[in-house]
């Protein structure tokens, strides 16, 4: 027998494995590969800039304000108001309305839930197109539900609050008259409204504060809402810093720390994530054998370089334990007034 037959070969299986078993560097390099094949998250803020644009292509239907919406309007765009946090305060508050109004139907009929189940109050500034919306999922609002609360049937309190202010009385009052839906003018040059009720599709209510309003329907948007309403604010360029996170932050603690349902803000958060240096080594380099120090595979090993990523993430505002679970002696006589406005709407007590 020939010294070549008495070599000790490799089973079958064992070739099998060797090929099979990968270097630690291949597998990293795959990891790697898989990691940036994986098609990134989409963002939110893209996928309401996308929603916008989208329903802009909708035909739609222009009603005419009821007059003394009219008047209200144009009382708020001209007043010389100095305080104009409120509008934040005031569409907390109808959305925490709203989610109570579902809630109580929810009480004799459960199923009304079922289209969206978590009750929450959610605002997204948006740096890169000036606007700040408020979403909840609330009661909504069907397209008969936005052409008469919204423009055509002024409420009661219009004209008083006209009145009050006629007197002399504040713009911060106006909750108290229930339109503090047209506080968002304070601040903004064009709303826009998408509402989803559980009895007809997705609609949009538009205006500017002019004469009239526009409302369309909005079921083939990509972007749909399971319940509830979203309002979005165009800011005018002097109001820009209402889309600064810690100004919308002290405003809700201020005015809305006691709301009963969770207000959830989306912030943009900046990490530096470490990755792999790209190798810099040509690729006829690669095939030459050159020799290489441990210290200096080490020191390759090493080298990685930061990168700059950007993530969303949803912070909960008010976390503030309620004031009706604490012991009397620990809750402050500010609070005590905070509560009282939030109940109340009264924002005249100091």
């Amino acid at each position: 027998m020939s010294t070549d037959d008495t070599t000790q070969q490799p089973t079958e299986q064992q070739q099998q494995s060797q090929d099979a078993a990968p270097t630690t560097q291949e597998s990293k390099q795959d990891e790697s590969q898989q990691q940036q094949q994986q098609p990134p998250k989409e963002s939110l803020l893209t996928k309401l800039d996308a929603a916008l644009h989208d329903s802009e292509k909708k035909p739609a239907e222009t009603f005419s304000f009821n007059a003394d919406i009219v008047q209200l309007m144009s009382l708020i765009i001209n007043a010389v108001y100095t305080n104009k946090d409120i509008f934040i305060r005031e569409l907390i508050s109808n959305a925490s309305d709203a989610i109570d109004k579902i809630r109580y139907l929810s009480l004799t009929d459960a199923s009304v839930l079922n289209s969206e189940k978590e009750l929450k109050i959610e605002i997204i500034p948006n740096k890169n197109n000036k606007t700040i919306t408020f979403r909840d999922t609330g009661i909504g609002m069907t397209k008969e539900d936005l052409v008469n609360n919204l423009g055509t049937i002024a409420r009661s309190g219009t004209k008083q609050f006209i009145d009050a202010i006629a007197a002399g009385a504040d713009i911060s009052m106006i909750g108290q008259f229930g339109v503090g839906f047209y506080s968002s003018y304070l601040v903004s040059e064009k709303v826009i409204v998408r509402s989803k009720h559980n009895d007809d599709v997705q609609h949009i209510w538009e205006s500017t504060a002019g004469a009239t309003f526009v409302v369309r329907e909005d079921n083939e948007n990509p972007y749909q809402l399971t319940r509830g309403t979203e309002i979005t604010l165009l800011l005018k360029d002097d109001c820009l810093d209402y889309l600064d996170e810690k100004k919308i932050k002290d405003i809700v603690n201020k005015h809305s720390q006691f709301v009963a349902f969770p207000i959830n803000l989306l912030t943009i958060k900046e990490t530096d994530k470490e990755v792999e240096a790209e190798d810099d080594e040509d690729e006829d380099d690669k095939d030459k054998k050159v020799e290489v120090s441990d210290e200096d595979k080490d020191k390759k090993k090493k080298e990685k370089k930061k990168e700059k990523v950007t993530s969303e993430e949803w912070e909960l505002l008010n976390k503030q334990k309620p004031i009706w679970t604490r012991k009397p002696e620990e809750v402050t006589k500010e609070e005590y007034g905070a509560f009282y406005k939030a109940i109340s709407n009264d924002w005249k007590i100091i």
